[in-house]
């Protein structure tokens, strides 16, 4: 079980989704879940990415400062797996 960092609901790791901050500091979303880096787990909902950017609970879980551009990549590619 994991906690989403929007939500804050607990869900198994498969309902959820894994955004990555890699050796190289790069966060990325890892559609796998086996990518290595520090992880944060988030439901497939765009709602809960907003409030996971409006509390910062994803800068807290990477421990690292998040550019707004790297939260509308995210956005745009969290629309596009949606949808598929």
């Amino acid at each position: 079980m994991r906690q989403c960092i929007g939500c804050q609901e607990m869900k198994s790791k498969k309902e959820m989704l894994r955004i990555l901050k890699t050796a190289e500091g790069e966060v990325v979303l890892d559609t796998t879940g086996r990518k290595n880096g520090r992880g944060a787990y988030i439901c497939w909902s765009g709602e809960c990415l907003k409030k996971a950017r409006k509390n910062r609970s994803l800068e807290r879980s990477l421990k690292m400062a998040i550019p707004s551009e790297v939260y509308d990549s995210l956005e745009k590619e969290l629309d596009k797996i949606g949808m598929e």
